[in-house]
């Protein structure tokens, strides 16, 4: 939505991109807090969808991001298909006429990327409705468009690991990094960011560290990792030996990398190993020992759009044909 164009105290906020027939408030008048979500049924139009799919995103598991885009997405196909185009009457073919049109209509043709995060909006929306009985039947099941998957990486084998385990016990920051990320997955983001705070070594003999974050990533991806035994030893001689005072690891990701490829040259590994491997490997492990798809997207932080792209990646990994 437009930000307010203020270029006196006398201006008036613009009119809602998604509901353009709104009253704008007068300058000056108090505004209420309160916003009445409108119910959603299947001869509601299109252009009513807005504002009570937006509460929803917000009270569920999607990023300030995901909104943004989200809600954008269904600007779009609001514009395409018409504001008063009633929810009972869009088809498949409705929408796969609308993914056509982004495509191949418009002066500048989206990125696959982009495409497919459309139609990952299409089965959110529809699947909202669906969800909410507003709908009886999801007119975005059978819609496909994905971008060229990436290559899947080439995973370390058990004894490889152990070798690049063994090889990292020459340096403690190191041995701490492997251990870390091969117990709990976090991404590079989420390791730089762990507080010496969110270290729990109140048992010793069972650690864990916290991963938080601010404003509204933080509902969809706080959690709690635990950690081995052995991981409070190696973190007190880390904190001895490099004296750390705010954060765990103070030092670049770039360092980190360093770090790691150190030892993957002592390990006398011919593989690309990366922090983003390390958790691939920790997903994978957890597959093959059992955790179901949804608990492997828990513990790895992971929203439901972004969850919908990786989620083959690991199957693929864990499991091949």
């Amino acid at each position: 939505m437009p930000d307010t164009d203020k270029t006196s105290d006398d201006s008036v906020e613009q009119p809602s991109l998604f509901f353009p027939d709104a009253a704008a408030p007068v300058a000056g008048q108090k505004q209420e807090p309160v916003v009445v979500v409108p119910t959603i049924t299947a001869t509601s139009v299109l252009g009513a969808c807005a504002l009570p799919y937006q509460e929803y995103l917000r009270r569920t598991d999607h990023s300030a991001y995901t909104i943004t885009c989200f809600l954008s997405d269904l600007r779009l196909l609001t514009e395409f298909l018409g504001r008063e185009t009633p929810l009972r009457t869009i088809t498949q073919d409705s929408l796969a006429g609308w993914l056509g049109h982004l495509r191949w209509d418009r002066a500048t043709q989206p990125a696959p990327k982009t495409m497919a995060r459309r139609a990952t909006f299409l089965k959110n929306f529809f699947g909202w409705l669906a969800k909410e009985q507003a709908l009886a039947d999801d007119p975005s099941q059978r819609i496909v468009l994905t971008r060229p998957a990436p290559p899947l990486p080439e995973l370390l084998f058990e004894d490889e690991i152990a070798r690049l385990e063994q090889a990292a016990e020459a340096d403690p920051r190191c041995q701490l990094l492997v251990m870390t990320l091969l117990a709990t997955g976090l991404k590079k983001e989420e390791l730089m960011a762990v507080a010496l705070r969110h270290v729990d070594l109140s048992d010793p003999e069972e650690p864990a560290l916290e991963v938080h974050f601010p404003g509204q990533a933080k509902r969809r991806r706080e959690r709690r990792m635990a950690l081995p035994a052995a991981w409070t030893d190696v973190f007190q001689r880390y904190v001895e030996r490099y004296q750390p005072r705010e954060r765990l690891f103070e030092c670049t990701d770039r360092n980190l990398n360093y770090v790691l490829a150190a030892a993957v040259k002592r390990a006398d590994l011919d593989k690309r190993v990366t922090l983003q491997l390390l958790r691939d490997i920790f997903a994978v492990r957890q597959l093959r020992a059992g955790v179901s798809m949804d608990e492997l997207r828990e513990k790895l932080g992971l929203s439901e759009e972004a969850w919908y792209e990786i989620a083959e990646k690991y199957r693929k990994l864990a499991f091949p044909a």
